[in-house]
């Protein structure tokens, strides 16, 4: 039998980690849901030699947003239609031109033949569908509106979609500009300053501080160009090292969101994701407490997660979702506000959604107006190593055009 690793939820919802044996992945799962533990990620144990390396999960990444609306869109279509489900994901699976999905629907049409139902199948693949969306699924299935819940998964999606294309929109231009900087410091360190530095040093003339911080900055990347790239590599892997721990990820997160400009923008747009996928849950009749639980960990924000999971906390020992929001500390005034008025008209869900909106815009206006924010931090940078460079290398030549006048 294979040995798999876990991590998942007690029926009290806290977090529970070991090790399981099953003959493979789905026996796992449902031995583990036997012993009344909600899986989060079950993986198989690694063996102790570093021969037996899984190829493909190594080329294989994470399935990106796009084939997923597209899978939901399809799904519904032949759903709504009344297409068997059997044939409708035997279908998609031929059609599909992305591999690792085609490989997936394969193998959840085998689990399907078998007698599992599809939420189940889907679970097996959490590199595919996430907890978040099998549970959507699950709901649709137990409810018989499986079309309604494929449908909002779909709305869903796009939805992330757009606020990615807009953020990667907008960081584009000061990535091109640091980009452009830092190449065109190695090359005026490794190709033009060494000649200046050179043509100065026949001179044996004293030269300025600007210019002795040049052809300082200079020597040590003619010199210590390798010692640099190997202290890059190192502080990188010590990085993602770190981030691997609880704390870590923790602290970067929260590090992620206090980033001057930029941050906030990070900030509001997790919230939006977390609101909008909060209220289509409870629109699909998912639990409140699991739809909170769901919603956090999709955020992929570990600080912003624990602060979530908080009201999942408190609102399980009875205190009411508008103190619980306004006590995590994430929320806006306004917000709270919106929280509080959909919890009293039991519209929680419409609130949300409205929240999600709100969120939404502010983080479209900063995107737009985020260029403009940037603008004079670059122009300071870049200025700062023109005026540097202009006065490293025209004093000492102003100098030695007097020596010349003076002889």
């Amino acid at each position: 039998m294979a040995h798999f690793s876990y991590r998942g939820r007690s029926a009290a919802g806290k977090e529970v980690k070991g090790e399981i044996e099953a003959n493979n992945l789905d026996l796992a799962v449902e031995a583990l849901m036997r012993q009344g533990v909600i899986p989060l990620k079950v993986s198989a144990k690694k063996q102790a030699s570093g021969l037996n390396v899984d190829v493909s999960s190594l080329l294989n990444r994470p399935i990106a947003l796009e084939p997923l609306v597209i899978f939901c869109r399809q799904m519904y279509s032949l759903t709504k239609a009344g297409v068997p489900l059997l044939r409708a994901i035997r279908g998609l699976s031929q059609s599909t031109t992305h591999k690792l999905l085609a490989q997936t629907l394969d193998k959840v049409h085998y689990d399907l033949t078998n007698g599992r139902n599809f939420s189940s199948a889907l679970r097996s693949h959490p590199r595919v569908f996430s907890e978040l969306f099998v549970s959507m699924i699950a709901v649709g299935e137990s409810t018989g509106r499986l079309e309604e819940a494929l449908l909002q998964l779909a709305n869903y999606f796009e939805q992330e979609m757009e606020t990615r294309r807009r953020i990667k929109s907008a960081m584009r231009y000061p990535i091109f500009v640091l980009s452009a900087i830092f190449i065109a410091l190695v090359v005026l360190n490794l190709k033009v300053i060494p000649q200046f530095s050179s043509m100065f040093s026949k001179f044996g003339m004293d030269l300025p501080l600007p210019t002795k911080i040049l052809i300082g900055m200079s020597n040590f990347f003619v010199n210590y160009w390798y010692w640099m790239i190997a202290s890059m590599i190192a502080f990188a892997l010590g990085m993602r090292m770190w981030i691997g721990t609880t704390t870590g990820r923790e602290r970067w997160d929260l590090w992620r969101l206090k980033v001057p400009i930029v941050g906030d923008i990070v900030n509001r747009a997790q919230l939006s994701r977390f609101s909008r996928s909060f209220s289509l849950m409870l629109k699909a009749g998912v639990p409140l407490n699991q739809s909170i639980q769901l919603s956090a960990e999709a955020l992929g924000n570990r600080f912003l997660e624990n602060r979530l999971i908080g009201m999942k906390t408190a609102i399980e020992a009875g205190s009411s979702m508008t103190v619980t929001a306004s006590n995590s500390g994430v929320f806006t005034p306004l917000v709270q506000q919106m929280i509080a008025v959909g919890e009293e008209t039991g519209q929680i869900d419409e609130l949300l959604l409205e929240v999600a909106d709100f969120y939404d815009r502010e983080v479209d206006y900063d995107l737009k107006t985020l260029t403009a924010r940037i603008e004079p931090i670059l122009l300071a940078i870049v200025a700062g190593m023109v005026l540097l460079l202009a006065l490293g290398i025209f004093l000492p030549m102003w100098d030695m055009l007097d020596i010349a006048r003076g002889a």
